[in-house]
């Protein structure tokens, strides 16, 4: 071992972030905060952890310890040693961890990487569709590199928008990303960081954005080592459901926003992405101005330079400031994820209305409000968690909510983990996928979704013995909400979280995607409509109204000023033979009548064909289980 010369000093070298290893002035410049330390030392490592040489970092008044080493390189793996401890810890902003959040940290160079995408400026809200995928499930090599080479078909499909399950490292050998501790640090488990810098250069060369899942309202319970660092990162007042809150308004809380709001612009910046999915907003507390979300959305704008950058709040609460402008008392996110439209679409398809889904009935009604009105818990009793919940929405762009079927979340919170359309009859499922396509809110697929896969998705986590097994329980304790699953006997058959076959299990297929042809038409030609039909792309701009037809059916309408309006019937239950339809909603423009642009009911899909909605003799003929979208066509000379 050799103590090789090291430069104490300040951040005056141009630094990027606050912390972490950088390339600078020819060498290596490392910066920590450890406030509470008197003393912090690197330990530059060989590839069996083995001290190759020592540099002391030298402490400024705001805790922070750093030295510039001249002969350091990329590459190179460290750790720091605190006070007297013989214990070496990872940098706690590392961009890379080899063997994961309880090894070395890696040395690496952002300026490495040749980026293609020079003339990329992003996809706007309006014109999105997006794709949750988990990186280790998506394709059977569970790589960024595996699931580079399936983008163009998602491309191909009408995908706009990859959103992104975290990626921050975690340990053992697969989990869903929820419990992320080196937040700097792409999980090793899906390859280098320059190997997820190609698949974003690549998605951008399709026409893809990509948005990241980032979880700044608890760390998780295995390798996070913030605390050997600083107390402070953790709220002293302040708790969460899945651990100790971050510290964003308490004692010493500037660094720690610093922090994690240079992680935001981190990934903006290093790795190209078009910005971030917050998870559980609602949990991240700050009785401080600005509120944290609206310091993130300013960073991550900044780290866009021009660049459309896309903000994505998952916020249980259902509090519009999330997505209200700045000026005007909110956050300045883009939109939100709508729990509403799902919970009621599940109802409604398969009747399944215990737990959550009890505030739900699944109705024609619920479903044109939350298509026109957003959130249908604005204020109201919401007998579940035994309060009001939610806020009004009057005013707000219809493409704030993100609307979904499935996600990883809801697909999960089950015995099985089944997909939605084997829990319910394929024309439901095709007519409810219309419903989530084509009108103006921003639709979100979940991998696999688009073809009908029949790989589950279930919760899996790999931690070390004791904690496995307290996941769990905690894990089927939560699941005994739902009273089916809480019946005598069942919790035995739920699969175990770090059980790898139960991982292993969740893998998409993708020879399927040729197996079930008609679903990938049926989502490919959605997705057409949505982008090309002049009606549907304006994204309701214009105007959408709804009506009830029966206790299964209802009607969208979609307003065009040029008169030239489309009407989506959609039938979840018997057909309708109706001898009188008293609803303005049905009648066409002046001067035409209505003709079917596109059926549920293909035969492409799988249907049985569809006949006229409306005759010649003006009766009406609504099929089963299906939806229809109508154009305007001029009518006969009579027609007025």
């Amino acid at each position: 071992m050799s103590s090789s010369p090291s430069v104490p000093g300040s951040v005056a070298r141009q630094r990027r972030l606050p912390i972490g290893a950088e390339p600078v002035d020819g060498g290596i410049e490392f910066r920590v905060w450890a406030p509470q330390r008197r003393r912090v030392t690197l330990h530059r490592e060989d590839a069996r952890g083995r001290t190759v040489s020592v540099h002391p970092l030298e402490r400024d008044d705001d805790g922070y310890f750093s030295a510039f080493v001249a002969d350091a390189r990329a590459g190179w793996r460290y750790r720091f040693a605190l006070d007297d401890r013989t214990e070496r810890l990872p940098d706690p902003a590392s961009r890379f961890q080899p063997e994961g959040p309880h090894g070395s940290s890696e040395i690496v160079d952002p300026a490495s990487y040749a980026w293609q995408d020079a003339g990329w400026r992003g996809i706007a809200l309006e014109d999105a569709v997006l794709y949750e995928m988990h990186v280790g499930t998506f394709t059977r090599e569970g790589t960024w590199a595996g699931a580079l080479t399936r983008l163009p078909r998602l491309a191909e499909l009408g995908i706009t928008v990859v959103e992104m399950m975290p990626i921050a490292d975690f340990p053992g050998r697969f989990g869903w990303g929820y419990d992320g501790v080196d937040l700097f640090a792409p999980t090793r488990l899906y390859g280098r960081p320059d190997d997820l810098r190609r698949f974003v250069d690549r998605a951008h060369a399709l026409g893809i954005a990509v948005v990241l899942d980032v979880v700044y309202n608890h760390l998780g319970p295995d390798g996070n080592w913030l605390v050997e660092y600083a107390e402070s990162y953790f709220s002293a007042t302040h708790e969460t459901e899945w651990g100790r809150a971050i510290n964003f308004d308490g004692e010493q809380s500037a660094p720690v926003r610093e922090f994690f709001l240079a992680n935001a612009a981190y990934w903006i910046d290093e790795f190209h992405f078009d910005g971030l999915r917050l998870d559980a907003t609602q949990s991240m507390f700050d009785e401080s101005e600005p509120h944290i979300l609206t310091a993130i959305a300013q960073r991550v704008r900044d780290a866009g330079r021009g660049r459309i950058t896309l903000l994505i709040a998952e916020n249980e609460p259902q509090d519009v400031r999330v997505f209200r402008p700045s000026s005007d008392g909110g956050h300045g996110l883009d939109a939100a994820w709508n729990d509403d439209f799902h919970h009621t679409a599940v109802v409604a398809l398969t009747g399944r209305d215990e737990a959550y889904y009890g505030d739900y009935g699944g109705t024609p009604q619920e479903l044109v409000s939350a298509i026109t009105r957003g959130y249908l818990y604005q204020g109201q009793h919401y007998a579940w968690q035994r309060s009001r919940r939610g806020t009004p929405t009057r005013g707000i762009p219809p493409s704030r909510f993100v609307h979904y079927l499935q996600n990883h979340d809801q697909v999960a919170n089950s015995l099985d983990g089944r997909r939605l359309h084997e829990l319910t009859s394929p024309g439901r499922m095709r007519a409810m996928t219309a419903l989530l396509l084509l009108p103006p809110p921003t639709p979100m697929l979940f991998q696999g979704q688009e073809f009908g896969a029949s790989a589950p998705f279930l919760f899996f986590a790999d931690h070390e013995p004791r904690l496995a097994a307290r996941v769990r329980t905690g894990r089927a304790e939560f699941l005994e909400q739902f009273p089916s699953i809480a019946a005598p006997g069942m919790r035995d058959r739920l699969p175990r979280p770090d059980d790898p076959a139960t991982f292993d299990r969740c893998r998409l297929d993708w020879a399927e995607r040729d197996e079930h042809a008609g679903v990938m038409e049926l989502h490919r030609d959605l997705l057409r409509l949505r982008r090309d039909d002049p009606v549907l792309r304006l994204r309701g701009r214009a105007g959408v109204e709804g009506a009830v037809l029966s206790d299964a059916a209802f009607v969208l309408r979609f307003v065009a000023n040029t008169g030239d309006d489309r009407l989506l019937v959609v039938n979840l239950g018997a057909a309708l033979h109706p001898a009188r339809v008293p609803e303005p909603l049905l009648a066409p423009p002046a001067g035409a009548m209505w003709t079917t642009l596109w059926s549920s009911e293909d035969p492409r899909y799988g249907g049985r064909g569809t006949p006229e909605i409306e005759t010649s003799e003006g009766r009406w003929l609504i099929p089963a289980e299906a939806a229809v979208l109508l154009g305007a066509q001029p009518g006969p000379p009579d027609a007025r």
